[in-house]
């Protein structure tokens, strides 16, 4: 996953909680680190997979109500988003050349 997409589900999910910019993002790391999962690592499948098991019981846990249905609702916005997606492909197209390139 590219940057550009975490900070879009980060801002996604600022815009949809009562969390500021700073909690938003730390608790979206939070997730990330409690399943071992690394930022420059992580794929749209496993940042799927954190938001709909793990964030939203992080969410609880800071007092944000509805944080099943903000989760399904960042989740949606992110698929649908065609600037992370393309960031994505260009981020994982990056990766075959440069593999391709030690060969």
């Amino acid at each position: 996953m590219s940057h550009a997409l975490f900070d879009f589900a980060a801002e996604r999910l600022e815009q949809h909680s009562s969390l500021d910019r700073l909690e938003a993002r730390g608790t979206l790391r939070i997730a990330l680190k409690i399943v071992g999962l690394d930022l420059a690592t992580l794929s749209g499948e496993q940042l799927a997979v954190v938001f709909e098991q793990v964030l939203p019981g992080e969410l609880e846990k800071r007092g944000v109500e509805g944080a099943a249905s903000i989760c399904r609702t960042v989740l949606k916005e992110v698929a649908s988003a065609p600037e992370a997606a393309a960031a994505d492909r260009i981020e994982d197209a990056e990766k075959i050349f440069r593999r391709l390139g030690r060969d």
